[in-house]
């Protein structure tokens, strides 16, 4: 009986721990949304599907004729890792498909750059936005 309620408390703390990382990430992504715009880029697209593979933030800069993948990454704190590091080899590879999945979509002819946004704050406290443009390039097919 006890094993029961132990695995239903556990189910509903994880449940909560989820939504609270999902609206963070939700915060952060507004954030960066408001950040690009601020610098002069044009928000195309935000969480874009593709599968199982999305696009963050899709944005333009007309100036430059360029397409900005933007990986957003959204931690309350940066204690046990930098949110750049989530952004792994595998993450790279998905980031590379459903870009070019993107393009052939909408016939695109822009030069192409993948940027890594990393917000570390909360919504409370405030935010620290670091932009690193050139962050990766998967090969596009």
């Amino acid at each position: 009986m006890y094993g029961r309620k132990m695995l239903f408390l556990q189910e509903e703390i994880s449940i909560r721990t989820m939504a609270r990382h999902n609206e963070l990430g939700k915060w952060g992504e507004q954030l960066a949304e408001r950040y690009l715009t601020d610098k002069g880029y044009y928000i195309r697209d935000y969480d874009w599907k593709f599968g199982k593979r999305d696009l963050d933030i899709v944005a333009v800069s007309e100036q430059q004729n360029l397409l900005v993948f933007v990986e957003v990454k959204t931690r309350q704190n940066d204690k046990f890792a930098e949110p750049e590091a989530a952004v792994d080899p595998k993450k790279i590879r998905n980031l590379g498909i459903a870009a070019n999945a993107y393009i052939k979509e909408f016939a695109l002819d822009y030069e192409i750059r993948f940027d890594i946004l990393t917000i570390v704050g909360t919504e409370e406290a405030g935010a620290r936005i670091e932009h690193t443009e050139n962050a990766f390039n998967p090969l596009l097919l």
